[in-house]
């Protein structure tokens, strides 16, 4: 099977409809639709969740003007046609009030993902959402690598790509740069990989 590369798989509109059949009939599944394919986010194992919260924590104290909404469906890409399920996403607290299931991403500081262990996580995480992110103008993505003990922080975006890329492993120290403006010690992921 090929995947449709001149023209997306549907209507924007047709995915989202779908997308929420799908989380109604089979609670827990989420679907992104980026780049015209559709794609099912796996379902975060525990680990995953400690990371999140981990890093809710961290901003909440570093940044208590800003919170960190955990699974927060958002328009991506440079059009605002594809739809994405960051892991978690940095803005004010009241930046998706009223949005419904897919919101604006101009409230967005910073999307984070946490990469799972399903098959098309490196061409996901590694490849579509950096590329989806900095079409929206995102400008930080935090991408927590569980199987390469790697944390990177994508920033400047320029509406294709993020110019900046900084990649550390677990135990090192890394800044979010602003407008997030918070530094990471990571020591703590150690504890949460496989």
């Amino acid at each position: 099977m090929s995947v449709m590369t001149d023209r997306p798989h549907m209507l924007t509109e047709d995915f989202e409809a779908v997308a929420r059949i799908a989380a109604r009939e089979r609670e827990g599944t989420r679907l992104e639709f980026i780049d015209g394919v559709i794609r099912s986010k796996a379902m975060p194992d525990g680990d995953h969740g400690r990371i999140i919260q981990w890093l809710l924590k961290v901003c909440m104290q570093s940044r208590p003007d800003l919170f960190l909404h955990p699974a927060q469906g958002i328009k991506a890409q440079e059009y605002r046609d594809g739809r994405a399920f960051p892991d978690a996403v940095l803005a004010h607290p009241d930046a998706f009030v009223g949005q419904g299931d897919w919101a604006d991403p101009a409230p967005i500081l910073m999307a984070v993902e946490v990469t799972s262990w399903d098959s098309d996580t490196q061409r996901r995480d590694h490849v579509e959402k950096p590329r989806a992110y900095a079409g929206t103008g995102i400008p930080v993505y935090l991408l927590v690598d569980r199987a390469k003990c790697e944390v990177s922080v994508y920033s400047q975006p320029n509406g294709r790509r993020y110019e900046s890329v900084h990649i550390v492993p677990y135990g090192t120290d890394i800044a979010l740069p602003d407008p997030v403006g918070i530094t990471l010690q990571t020591e703590p992921l150690k504890d949460w990989v496989r």
